[in-house]
């Protein structure tokens, strides 16, 4: 897509350059940080106070600032708000970069243009270990310790943008010139601007197009013109004035979001209906308190109480066994793979962005090689419906850093032993040990554990949820996270989640049973690892029916045929084995009717039932009860669903932008279920955000 002219990059596609000529970080500087008063804001904050509480450990609650900029290109501008914001803003304050790219570069092109900016090495640097598998959608990589956000779109802005939900402080208009590229710079764009602004949101953008101008005053910016950089004359900036939003069909803004979700809720909770003009919502406030109660000691529960701890929320984890991770989460080993669709459906979604999150989040980290090791993982094309679903998968042309078709040859050099089948091969796939992932996930300064105390039932009062155990009061917090698996339907509150648990076994195969070595997992209907402390694991089964806990030798039976099947010469390699003898763990999954997990906030279900709404309801006025959230129903999938869905309701419960499109957060509802026994299906649809 580029060129490299003289040491800049050109774009062919475009023919148009990315960055000045004459100084990049300067004009960087003048038009998006000088034109949005960045410098003048973020100092200011430190002058603005926490709101005041009683309880000192509640004033870390973090603030943040949201900038949004269409076109990433080289990612010079992210370099210079960053450099910025750690120069001015608080060290408590969290910077959200959200930036829509449709051509990202290769790796090799940013390092050759990061190159030219020495002065942004410490910066980049951290970015380039993080600038990989850049498959369509959204991307969150956490930089700076957590207190910088990038969350990339990657995609056409116009079908990124409209899923967005977020509350942006600062838009950075870049991209190519509107001559260059008139496909952006259209009435949609400015329509989603003022979708997602407030009253005190800025623009700057580097042309002085009248395009440009006539859309933004359309969608209710106040727009003036300001000197340019060098030999600009002109450029543009101004902020959101709120005005009524016309696209030029005469449809509101509303009825043009619409097409994707019926009713949209402001991730901030503010919220408008289809047909009404859009005024500016004053910038919400952050949160009042940051004390949060966690219920489970599972993937989930660990992976939202660090998710919320990395935002300065004060988190107790209540756990009923003497140690975390002791259920489904405390198996030897867990398989970090994405079963993807051939189309973009939302199934394939959640495990794309899962699996990516996983990896990003694991690699923060930092687990040794003992507890985790991306060895790569092959899915077999092992029957035929099976390889129609991996050649599709094969022409999506997604990154080959994320997954590549292989012939039985290449699977076979890669595995260290012969593959019969053809593969989809994900090079960044692989293993964790699960406890180890809990435990590193809950060794934060912020996160107090209560271990041997079981949650039996929970009340509201006075604003905070009170958490009863069998002696008494466990906790209280005004935000409490359920992430108990099957167990979170035992309160009444969440009674009517339709959870149901699968029983699950895993074999541990001694390596020393097979003179034949394996180097990555290979998954058929099953997976086999590699010998991990000498053993490999094989599994697992999958049971709805069964709730026996023990260990059975059927259902090593039963795994050792799969292993047959998709490694007949490791399998032949074996001598007899006792399967009395061997060593397994059977566990239990909460799985839901969709195999989709629930991860959000709750609705009084009696409520709702006593006074049922009109499927055009604005789901901002239905009866929700407040700071009251589920993260479970991950099946077999939790070591990807979970640590999504934690950062999820993290950036929720903290009213910063959602890591995840709206039809992602409307599909992972937990009240979607309710909903439609109810025969409010199309309300559904408007759960595109939380409230606040």
């Amino acid at each position: 897509m580029i060129e490299w002219r003289d040491g800049e990059p050109y774009s062919t596609v475009y023919q148009d350059v990315y960055f000045s000529r004459e100084s990049g970080p300067d004009e960087t500087r003048h038009v998006f940080l000088q034109h949005n008063q960045l410098r003048e804001c973020w100092l200011a904050m430190h002058a603005q106070p926490h709101q005041e509480n009683t309880d000192a450990a509640m004033q870390n609650q973090a603030r943040h600032f949201t900038i949004a900029e269409t076109g990433f290109g080289t990612g010079l501008n992210l370099l210079c708000a960053w450099q910025l914001w750690e120069e001015t803003a608080p060290h408590d304050a969290r910077l959200h970069f959200i930036s829509t790219e449709k051509h990202p570069l290769s790796l090799a092109d940013m390092q050759q243009a990061w190159a030219s900016w020495p002065e942004f090495s410490r910066y980049s640097a951290e970015l380039l270990a993080h600038y990989q598998w850049l498959a369509p959608g959204m991307h969150r990589l956490s930089l700076a310790n957590g207190r910088v956000v990038l969350t990339l779109l990657i995609g056409d802005v116009a079908d990124t943008l409209p899923t967005l939900r977020a509350t942006v402080d600062a838009w950075f208009l870049d991209g190519f010139a509107p001559s260059r590229n008139p496909e952006m710079w259209q009435a949609p764009l400015f329509t989603q601007m003022a979708r997602l602004s407030h009253a005190e949101t800025t623009f700057a953008t580097f042309t002085s197009a009248g395009i440009v101008k006539r859309g933004l005053q359309a969608a209710g910016f106040v727009v003036r013109k300001v000197p340019g950089y060098g030999r600009k004359r002109e450029m543009l900036a101004g902020h959101f004035g709120g005005k009524p939003l016309e696209q030029s069909t005469g449809e509101s803004v509303n009825q043009a979001t619409a097409q994707d979700a019926t009713a949209s809720v402001a991730i901030s909770g503010s919220a408008s209906t289809a047909g009404q003009s859009h005024s500016a919502p004053v910038r919400p406030a952050p949160p009042s308190t940051g004390k949060a109660i966690v219920i489970g000691g599972g993937i989930a529960g660990c992976a939202t109480s660090h998710a919320l701890a990395q935002r300065g929320w004060q988190v107790t984890l209540i756990e009923r066994h003497p140690q975390i991770a002791e259920a489904a989460s405390g198996n030897p080993l867990g398989v970090l793979y994405p079963r993807l669709a051939g189309q973009d459906i939302i199934l394939s979604r959640l495990a794309q962005h899962g699996f990516l999150h996983s990896l990003r989040l694991l690699q923060q980290l930092q687990l040794s090689a003992a507890d985790h090791a991306r060895c790569g993982l092959l899915q077999l094309a092992y029957d035929t419906r099976e390889r129609e679903r991996c050649l599709a998968i094969a022409a999506r042309d997604l990154p080959p850093d994320l997954v590549q078709w292989l012939s039985s040859a290449e699977a076979s050099a890669l595995a260290g032993q012969a593959v019969a089948q053809d593969a989809l091969y994900f090079p960044a796939g692989g293993w964790v040990h699960p406890p180890a992932f809990c435990r590193a996930l809950l060794n934060h300064a912020n996160i107090r554990q209560r271990m041997s105390a079981e949650a039996m039932t929970i009340q509201h009062q006075h604003g905070e949820w009170l958490v009863m155990g069998a002696d008494g009061l466990l906790e209280t917090a005004p935000v409490l996270v359920i992430a108990a698996a099957t167990d979170t339907a035992r309160f009444e509150l969440t009674a009517h989640l339709p959870l149901q648990n699968v029983r699950g076994q895993i074999t541990m195969l001694p390596a020393a049973a097979t003179n034949l070595p394996l180097n990555t997992i290979v998954c058929s209907d099953g997976y086999i690892s590699p010998a991990v402390q000498g053993r490999h694991c094989l599994g697992a089964t999958f049971d709805a029916e069964d709730a026996d806990t023990s260990v059975k030798a059927q259902d090593h039976a039963s795994n050792l045929a799969m292993l047959a099947r998709t490694l007949p010469a490791m399998h032949a390699s074996l001598p007899p084995l006792d399967l009395d003898a061997l060593e397994g763990r059977t566990a239990f999954r909460a799985a839901t009717p969709d195999y989709l997990p629930m991860a959000g906030p709750i609705l009084d279900a009696a409520a709702l039932q006593a006074q049922p709404p009109r499927h055009t309801a604005n789901p901002a006025d239905l009866p929700w009860l407040p700071g009251l959230y589920v993260n479970t129903g991950h099946g077999s999938k939790g070591l990807i669903n979970a640590p999504l869905c934690a950062e999820m309701l993290a950036s929720a419960i903290a009213d910063e932008p959602a890591p995840v499109d709206s039809k992602l957060l409307a599909a992972l509802d937990p009240n979607r279920f309710l909903l439609r026994s109810m025969g409010l299906k199309r309300l559904v649809l408007g759960l595109a955000a939380y409230p606040s």
